[in-house]
């Protein structure tokens, strides 16, 4: 059985009256793509931003790779090998694509750089850039200036940033958002790819993307997971259709 990356037990936020989380239980094993799915509303990305630690929960725990970061920065649990990317894209426009990822690989190492020494003079964080661009298929538009890039390019160069530390964990915040149709089959191709090395939690309005994609899909609604399985489980399951599934009907 593959292991279990992340688990995340009683996770409870609220703003006021307001329950964001109310005892979420969610886990991710190595290897796979687990879904994270319902309304607007429901609470996914509160979520996503606790388990990245960007917001501090109320209660319950999280647990990576077998140890506690409930309470660890941002930083630190980046350093453990979570990488999250958001619903909007967070690039440098002026800078070229493997600019931007190049500075990303500075990062990740722990270098420090000053915007006036152009991330193109370190060599090594070059090279590296330029096998994260191949590895999200965007070798060919490094030296594009990322303003240039479509929507669907900047999401899968957000995505080679992400990389750049090697994570074990990708938080990955509607990737599909905004994208057309074959702009979004790439993006499920390259996710495709992606899962045989990260294992990856997948926030996502795209339920024909999602349905392809999940190796377990989780249902939050209201702040609670009303349901957890394979695709086949939740797509079935009468609370989820009543819930959530029959507004895309």
């Amino acid at each position: 059985m593959a292991e279990v990356l992340l688990e995340i037990s009683g996770l409870a936020k609220a703003y006021g009256a307001l329950h964001v989380t109310a005892g979420v239980d969610l886990s991710v094993h190595s290897g796979e793509i687990h879904a994270l799915i319902g309304p607007n509303g429901a609470g996914k990305t509160t979520l996503v931003a606790q388990i990245a630690g960007e917001v501090m929960p109320d209660a319950g725990a999280i647990r990576f790779a077998g140890s506690d970061i409930t309470r660890l920065p941002v930083h630190r649990r980046a350093r453990r090998g979570l990488a999250r990317s958001f619903q909007i894209t967070s690039v440098f426009p002026g800078f070229t694509v493997r600019e931007n990822v190049a500075l990303a690989v500075m990062a990740a190492r722990g270098r420090t750089f000053r915007l006036l020494r152009p991330a193109s003079a370190d060599r090594e964080a070059n090279a590296q850039a330029e096998l994260l661009l191949a590895e999200v298929g965007l070798a060919g538009r490094s030296r594009v200036a990322a303003s240039g890039l479509s929507h669907g390019e900047k999401r899968a160069l957000e995505l080679a940033m992400g990389l750049a530390a090697r994570p074990r964990l990708l938080l990955l915040d509607e990737p599909m958002a905004g994208t057309g149709p074959t702009e979004s089959a790439a993006m499920v191709a390259l996710l495709e790819r992606l899962k045989r090395q990260y294992a990856i939690l997948l926030v996502e309005h795209d339920m024909e993307a999602v349905f392809r994609l999940a190796d377990r899909i989780s249902v939050l609604v209201a702040g609670r997971i009303i349901a957890c399985g394979t695709p086949d489980e939740v797509r079935a399951d009468d609370r989820v259709k009543a819930a959530y599934l029959g507004e895309e009907a």
